[in-house]
């Protein structure tokens, strides 16, 4: 399998009239603090992500990756500081902005067809008629689903799952996909064609901000890194800065292996 860039790449998605619509990006966390039952998870958080380079988020298990993503995503809120796309503020859960959409690490699939997962959530985005049909399609092609379109969603594979979920991604045109850790239960060809689709939408136009555990993916994704440890962002660069010279001592013992307490 192996997917197919769409035909006019573009960084900034046309409306249907043709013309272009203006970047959801920046994105800013301006000292974003969420608390759990008095734990605090995210402490102090604060950056700043453009549009262009893919951008790979990395830390130790429970450093706050997958938060950050949901912070920013807009499902879930912040308990104080400020989440803003484009200098405009997330006022609440559910409220950031269309354009951008996110793939989680275990799929959630409608129990319907596959073609029906898209047609399902191009009707929720107002997408109608022969536009709603070229996107579903083109989205089933290229992510190598196109011969399962009328097959039980829930009766793929994993990695065919995963696939199914960023087909609905790849149909909504996002201008920004969060991805949280989208390959930690997939064998290697499985992991080789997700990673295939993320570099097509990211040729496409999209900006992928993505979370891993596999330093190995994230050496082959990263234009940039963020990397975050107990809730707070240590530090953000050029990938090849980051791997070949982690400017903290967290980073350091992080790239080494070592368990940050």
């Amino acid at each position: 399998m192996s997917p197919q860039h769409p035909a006019s790449p573009t960084a900034r998605p046309a409306t249907r009239d043709g013309a272009y619509e203006a970047s959801i990006l920046p994105l800013e966390m301006r000292e974003v603090v969420y608390e759990v039952a008095g734990a605090r998870l995210i402490d102090g958080l604060s950056l700043r992500i453009e549009q262009g380079p893919r951008t790979l988020i990395l830390g130790p298990n429970g450093a706050g990756k997958s938060l950050l993503l949901r912070l920013a995503h807009g499902l879930i809120r912040p308990t104080r500081g400020e989440v803003l796309w484009r200098n405009r503020k997330i006022t609440g859960a559910g409220r950031g902005p269309r354009r951008q959409a996110m793939v989680f690490q275990k799929p959630v699939l409608l129990r319907r067809s596959v073609q029906a997962n898209l047609d399902h959530a191009l009707a929720l985005h107002r997408v109608d008629g022969d536009q709603r049909r070229a996107r579903r399609d083109e989205a089933l092609e290229a992510t190598g689903l196109a011969g399962r379109a009328r097959q039980a969603a829930r009766s793929l594979s994993g990695g065919e799952q995963q696939r199914l979920a960023l087909a609905r991604a790849w149909a909504l045109k996002p201008q920004v996909l969060f991805l949280d850790e989208p390959t930690s239960a997939l064998d290697p060809a499985s992991t080789r064609a997700v990673e295939e689709i993320v570099e097509a939408l990211h040729g496409a136009g999209t900006k992928i901000v993505m979370t891993t555990h596999d330093l190995g993916q994230a050496r082959r994704l990263a234009d940039e890194v963020l990397f975050i440890n107990r809730g707070r962002l240590v530090e953000q660069g050029p990938a090849d800065r980051f791997f070949e010279q982690p400017q903290s001592r967290e980073a350091q013992a992080y790239l080494s292996g070592e368990l940050l307490w």
